[in-house]
């Protein structure tokens, strides 16, 4: 979230930085409403000034005044706090500010690739898409999960649910044994404040599932990332910079409704309503946030090296970034079938914005009280990781070999097959 300060005292420069966001933004209405909300501050304060001269003077006369000026301070509160109600919604609906070095650009087409890694398999057979695959298997199964859920659900059966599993367990211990993660099993449900927090609500209110417990419960939300829940364990803080960098780990379902995506990705796993995926935050010194971002991004692409999966990492447009990021990184892996990179991973810096949002804070080395950085990143998504297994390592009587890192998660098992 911005401060209003900030965009007061920079203003033409804040201006110009949120057309790159390619959104439209009402900047005259913001400053209306600012200048509105320090006018009715002053007006209450030069009331409440006047109100202490009276009191000290203890002048039975002047007790009709005092009344008096007592309920122009209660409607002016009353009008004060709508302004500022108003001005906060709008500030709420803004997203970060890029930083420089991001490519201006409206969408994805403007996106640029930092670098490729791993050899793209050459097939003598025409590879199969990761749904034939399964299916064939008979241990995908679309149709079952349409007839008992709905559309965008799969069951996943028998050995590919063991290297789903083994999928995430494998991300899990590479990310808390080698990569100094901490490891959380968090609650798969946030309420408003915590969906407010990373920059979910109020902008994408549609794209969740809302969960309705009982009449006196606030409102609860299934998580559409665990970075929801694990960016908030800092929520409401004042940390100490000794304890920094704070790294965390989970791996959860996660549940969206994809609301602006029908149409795209209907077959498959790719685009689904419920997934599982390995998160990884990072809480870190405001003025760490870049070198954090290049580690983290790291901590995501050594998976993809250890499953000798080949893969591109990109960095996004100011068009195509996340509503609470300053920068991303997507790193996208190798789909035989459909020839082409599919997004894995997309790795975020986020600076102060969902720190202000969630008044996450922390006492820097002068003791001085500051806003704490956030990161977020996918390490990895698994059922895309799936995906990318089954077709980078199918074979031409539609078995699927087991890469080594996973072996010993998956029994020491060599291949998928029917037999």
């Amino acid at each position: 979230m911005h401060n209003i300060k900030d965009i007061r005292s920079n203003f033409d420069n804040f201006k110009n930085i949120i057309k790159s966001r390619n959104i439209s933004v009402d900047l005259d209405q913001i400053i209306d409403l600012d200048q509105k909300n320090r006018k009715l501050i002053q007006e209450k304060e030069t009331l409440e000034q006047e109100k202490k001269s009276i009191s000290k003077k203890q002048d039975k006369s002047l007790f009709a005044k005092s009344k008096e000026i007592s309920e122009k301070i209660l409607s002016i509160n009353k009008e004060q706090s709508l302004i500022k109600h108003k001005l906060d919604d709008v500030l709420s609906s803004i997203p970060n500010l890029p930083l420089t070095d991001v490519p201006i650009g409206i969408d994805e087409n403007f996106n640029k690739e930092i670098s490729k890694s791993g050899t793209i398999k050459e097939f003598n057979f025409n590879p199969k898409s990761h749904y034939e695959l399964g299916e064939n298997l008979k241990m995908l199964d679309f149709n079952l999960a349409t007839k008992t859920t709905g559309s965008r659900f799969v069951f996943v059966n028998d050995k590919l649910a063991l290297l789903e599993r083994a999928i995430a367990n494998f991300m899990l211990d590479t990310h808390t044994q080698v990569n100094n993660y901490k490891e959380i099993s968090p609650p798969l449900m946030a309420n408003t404040e915590a969906m407010f927090g990373t920059g979910q609500l109020p902008k994408f209110e549609e794209d969740q599932f809302e969960i309705k417990i009982d009449e006196k419960s606030g409102r609860k939300f299934l998580i559409p990332t665990a970075e929801v829940i694990l960016t908030n364990i800092v929520r409401d803080k004042i940390l100490n910079i000794k304890d920094f960098p704070l790294r965390f780990v989970a791996s959860t379902p996660c549940f969206r409704k994809e609301a602006g995506s029908y149409g795209k990705d209907t077959k498959g796993m790719i685009r689904q309503h419920q997934f599982y995926k390995v998160e990884l935050v990072s809480i870190v010194e405001n003025n760490k946030c870049n070198e954090e971002l290049e580690r983290m991004t790291s901590c995501a692409t050594m998976i993809l090296d250890k499953l000798k999966l080949p893969y591109r990492k990109i960095v996004l447009s100011t068009g195509d970034m996340g509503f609470s990021a300053e920068k991303t990184y997507d790193i996208e892996v190798w789909l035989p079938s459909e020839k082409k990179y599919r997004e894995i991973s997309s790795c975020s810096s986020c600076g102060t914005f969902q720190a202000r949002r969630m008044k996450a804070r922390y006492k820097n080395k002068n003791n001085e009280i500051e806003f704490v950085g956030t990161l977020n990143g996918s390490g990895l998504a698994v059922g895309r990781t799936l995906i990318a297994i089954l077709e980078n390592y199918q074979n031409s009587d539609g078995s699927i070999s087991i890469p080594d890192a996973l072996k010993p998660y998956m029994n020491n098992l060599e291949k998928i097959s029917n037999n």
